[in-house]
């Protein structure tokens, strides 16, 4: 009699600790990664980033403008008409952009955009302003192409 309490006793204990064990290492309901580590049981909700909507020619001078009105000390008649020429000729590349001609007809038309851009530029701003703004333009280009720098190795 004595040994069937012990043995009830030992099942008992036993049936008792494990849950205890399983939720201290992890193991159990196949609810663990391959390190043992207990997994949230809650499901992770899609981390893929969503689609920004593209830029429209607005936001883009508007973002740029700031810069530029700055650098080039324009007053509001300047900036006016600066950006007022900035916002037609990003429609017109946007717009080319979309047609998605073939390579040809695209550095075509880019250039007409470029000749059109540059002589309204030309006529609305003083010489002195117009080629600020052409180094400001050109310098902004080669900033994006030194951005790929080798990385130095550790020794």
């Amino acid at each position: 009699m004595n040994t069937n309490k012990i043995f009830f006793l030992s099942i008992l204990i036993t049936i008792l600790t494990l849950p205890l064990a399983e939720a201290q290492y992890g193991y159990g309901y196949g609810n663990t990664n391959r390190y043992g580590r207990q997994r949230s049981a809650v499901p992770q909700a899609d981390t893929t980033p969503k689609k920004e909507d593209p830029l429209t020619a607005e936001e883009i001078v508007a973002r740029e403008m700031p810069k530029l009105s700055e650098a080039l000390e324009l007053n509001e008649f300047e900036h006016a008409v600066v950006s007022s020429i900035l916002t037609k000729y990003v429609k017109q590349s946007i717009e080319l952009q979309l047609l998605k001609l073939d390579p040809d007809k695209t550095r075509e038309a880019m250039e007409k955009i470029r000749a059109g851009q540059k002589e309204e530029l030309m006529a609305g701003l003083p010489e002195d302003k117009y080629n600020a703004l052409v180094a400001i333009q050109q310098e902004g280009y080669k900033k994006k192409k030194k951005k790929k720098k080798k990385k130095k190795s550790k020794d």
